[in-house]
């Protein structure tokens, strides 16, 4: 039967059948049967229809006490008033408190023998219903919390998915435009010199067989998270300062001159920090590299201190550069959230005098950060923030390397 609950009849049986039996040991007779199936049978859909269940159940005993018969299957009254406490809005359980209330009245007033002991029987009745009624309430409270709770809980989960999403899908970025541009690159370099170089063409293409492991030993590392068994994730670290030289390396052999500085103690950054200075470096020389003609040399310098990391990418590359293919800019988005997770600003942009330099500060200190973690967090700051001059960086003299994919705009622009 609709809205009925099997556990709500056999409670309505038990009380029906447990009054008639104990009616007859105390009142020496079982009672009107249709009387009492009128105060219990409306239990079954007590879950359904709460307070609909206990306006019958009341005026059934209101049909009693003008019959002036003594039963005990009033108890369906305060199993209703439960219910209606437990399971409806606050002003259903008030008025049926309020008329529950009227009832105990009515029934000391009448059944309350000897005459003085009504002030006993209203009071003690009186409490049994403040009871019951407030054990429904407290019913409610609980059930809400619990809901409330778990629906936090799983709001959390859902943002803590798309958090991780968000990390992924920047991790991807970084490690499938950097390898693949320099692949690219090391590819039409090797496929140039087959014919007139076969030994440089030889070490080409063993640049791309190594760049291409390193994007796969990156790739494992970053979705090992999302398998349990995935054994290289423990076994690879994420990269941080250390691989900048390596870094740099790859670039130089694709055809980008990059000169690298690192000062002060890197051991005094944590990891997370390191990761997000790597990723920042390796986009910056990822759109220096693609978009940028050939001869383009770039600088970087990283400075640590025991509270903040300062990073700078400059190039020597024309002031009016071609744009390069369309782009959703999720390069520079990606950037930003970096920067911004640990309070710093991203800043990119010309330089005086020719080139592009993208720069930026990151707080090592819990002040002014938003959180850092070792996807790059989720803000974007845009205050104008601490640079660096990198003027110098490109200055002392480097090889121009070998030609570069083709002209584009400039690092950092978010091209990528």
């Amino acid at each position: 039967m609709f809205g009925v609950h099997r556990r709500d009849g056999v409670l309505a049986a038990v009380i029906l059948l447990g009054c008639v039996v104990l009616n007859d040991r105390v009142y020496g007779s079982p009672g009107p049967l249709v009387l009492q199936v009128a105060l219990a049978a409306p239990l079954v859909w007590r879950r359904h229809a709460p307070f609909t269940v206990f306006c019958v159940v009341a005026g059934a005993a209101l049909v009693q006490w003008f019959a002036d018969v003594q039963t005990l299957t009033d108890v369906a009254l305060l199993v209703a008033l439960y219910t209606v406490a437990a399971r409806s809005a606050w002003r259903y359980a008030l008025a049926a408190g309020v008329v529950l209330e009227a009832g105990v009245l009515l029934a000391a007033a009448r059944w309350a023998a000897p005459a003085d002991r009504f002030l006993n029987s209203a009071a003690f009745l009186t409490a049994v219903v403040v009871a019951v009624a407030v054990t429904g309430v407290n019913t409610r409270i609980r059930q809400e919390r619990a809901v409330r709770l778990e629906h936090e809980r799983d709001q959390r989960e859902r943002l803590a998915v798309a958090e991780e999403r968000g990390r992924i899908a920047r991790e991807m970025h970084d490690i499938v435009t950097h390898n693949l541009s320099v692949m690219v690159a090391l590819a039409d370099a090797a496929v140039f010199a087959q014919r007139y170089s076969p030994e440089r063409a030889e070490g080409a293409m063993r640049q791309i067989s190594g760049t291409g492991r390193q994007a796969l030993t990156d790739m494992r590392r970053s979705l090992g998270v999302l398998r349990a068994d995935e054994p290289d994730a423990s076994r690879h670290p994420a990269p941080g300062l250390a691989e900048l030289e390596p870094l740099a390396a790859r670039t130089r052999a694709a055809g980008l001159s990059v000169r690298l500085s690192l000062e002060g103690d890197v051991s005094a950054v944590p990891a997370a920090a390191q990761l997000t200075v790597y990723r920042l470096v390796q986009e910056a020389l990822t759109n220096t590299f693609k978009h940028t003609p050939s001869g383009t040399r770039a600088a970087v310098r990283v400075r640590c201190s025991g509270d903040a990391v300062t990073v700078e990418v400059v190039d020597d590359g024309p002031a009016a550069r071609v744009p390069g293919p369309p782009s959703d800019g999720h390069g520079l988005v990606g950037m930003r959230e970096r920067a911004a997770a640990y309070g710093g600003t991203l800043e990119a942009g010309p330089r005086d005098g020719g080139g592009w330099r993208v720069a930026t500060r990151l707080t090592l200190t819990t002040t002014g950060t938003t959180g850092p973690d070792v996807a790059g967090g989720l803000g974007m700051a845009r205050t104008a923030g601490p640079g660096l001059d990198g003027a110098g960086e490109t200055g002392g003299p480097e090889t121009p390397g070998a030609a570069g994919p083709g002209p584009g705009v400039a690092a950092g622009k978010g091209a990528v």
